[in-house]
């Protein structure tokens, strides 16, 4: 993924199936196009949200990229925000709009701003945040970029915004990373949080499963057969490198990064049964974190490395257990169910997302960690592998619908919904990676 080029600040005038647990193979490939673009399909009402109107963008209709369209779909896929409409206004960033008409409108504040190309072929996008009910404005920034981080200048400003208006870091230039498969064909993908601009890191026509972000999102970890054996690697996302982390006895799988990026903690069969280790990145011998006579997998630290919770049939069937991140006796988590599996911790420490059975169904449920209340969150039947956004704010899910496998995004109460609708085939195992870098 390429960076933008340095921002310049306007100046301002006043955020199991427990993972396909044990089953991949993966050929390195160099970073390819996607074939399928995806659509952001935003439902569910949210019990506040702010009314924010997008103008369109001046001289966006020549633009590869809408720019105010995709800063529109991030703010509203957040839950954060409702769209006012825009229409029939012509205002860029050096525009002082008339605030009582957008008042009227019903908008509480007011984005507008420019896109042209340069005589270079890169393209200068410019924009401005206006609070309508307080009429100040809230600065802005430019950028000036290639054709192909155009999308990237829009996240960025829907990041901003985000911000500002809310206070929280936005997420929406964050990247996720998620697998496909189009027939015999499996893919590991790494795009946009919004699913678009996919790049093909890896391709194999073996399944691909596991694929886990580091904490500085320059690396992949996952599980591959190529040896006809489960065995973990670590892919360097920007370079197509990769090495190989595990190769034991037995299985290897289920890989997770320790915040700080110096180890990771993995499901290793060599000593009998499946059983929790710690193994630098580097490689080298693992170290054995649990010692029982059950299938102890999918572990995850919390964020701050102190914890890792896992998964665990010690009390007859698949709970949840924490533990500390050196070992030790295990403590229960999830009590509600009789089936639950593939956790995710929230960065914030809030709260812990995982997969539930319920009738049969397989559903996504969000837990308060200092309460222990519980909340389903979805009435699809087939949900898989959440995975938290770096602000806690949203989750990235696997899921079917109409008889498709496919990725969705959810708030933490499962009032606001989006759903990233692919064209090439199923799509599964999604994690969502960090905060970038500017």
């Amino acid at each position: 993924m390429k960076k933008l080029l340095p921002v310049t600040v306007l100046p301002s005038s006043s955020s199991f199936n427990a993972r396909r647990t044990l089953v991949a193979a993966l050929a390195s490939s160099p970073l390819i196009p996607a074939l399928a673009q995806f659509r952001v399909e935003v439902s569910g009402v949210g019990l506040t949200q702010l009314p924010i109107a997008l103008a369109p963008f001046k001289g966006q209709d020549a633009s590869p990229q809408k720019i105010s369209a995709i800063v529109q779909a991030d703010l509203e896929r957040s839950g954060q925000f409702r769209g006012v409409d825009a229409s029939g206004q012509a205002l860029d960033e050096a525009s002082r709009p008339d605030l009582t008409l957008w008042r009227q409108r019903t908008a509480d504040s007011l984005v507008v701003g420019s896109v042209s190309k340069l005589a270079d072929g890169r393209f200068d996008v410019r924009f401005r945040l206006w609070d309508v009910v307080r009429g100040q404005d809230l600065g802005g920034q430019s950028f000036t970029v290639p054709q192909g981080d155009l999308r990237l200048a829009s996240h960025r400003i829907a990041d901003y915004v985000y911000e500002k208006l809310t206070g929280e870091k936005g997420i929406f230039s964050t990247r996720i990373a998620y697998v496909t498969k189009g027939g015999s064909r499996y893919s590991l993908w790494v795009a946009d949080a919004d699913g678009e601009n996919a790049q093909a890191a890896l391709a194999s026509p073996e399944p691909i499963i596991s694929p886990v972000w580091s904490s500085n999102g320059s690396q992949l970890a996952y599980v591959s057969f190529e040896s006809r054996k489960p065995v973990v690697y670590v892919h360097n996302v920007s370079s197509g490198q990769r090495r190989l982390l595990a190769n034991f006895r037995g299985s290897n799988s289920a890989p997770a990064w320790a915040p700080d990026g110096n180890s990771l903690a993995v499901t290793l069969s060599r000593d009998g049964g499946s059983q929790l280790y710690t193994i630098a990145a580097s490689g080298g011998e693992p170290r054995r974190l649990t010692q029982s006579n059950s299938i102890d997998t999918e572990p995850v630290f919390s964020a701050d490395g102190s914890t890792i919770y896992f998964v665990s049939d010690r009390g007859g069937a698949p709970q949840i257990y924490k533990m500390a991140a050196s070992g030790g006796a295990p403590t229960r988590v999830t009590f509600s169910g009789s089936y639950n599996i593939s956790p995710s911790v929230s960065g914030d420490g809030r709260w812990l997302a995982y997969i539930s059975r319920v009738g049969g169904a397989f559903k996504l449920h969000v837990m308060e960690l200092s309460s222990g209340n519980v909340t389903a969150i979805t009435d699809t039947s087939a949900d898989e592998n959440p995975s938290f956004a770096p602000n806690s704010k949203l989750i990235v899910y696997a899921t079917q619908l109409g008889g498709r496998e496919a990725l969705m995004t959810t708030t933490l109460d499962g009032k606001i919904k989006a759903r990233l609708a692919g064209q090439a085939g199923d799509i599964r195992e999604p994690d969502w990676g960090p905060f970038q870098k500017q």
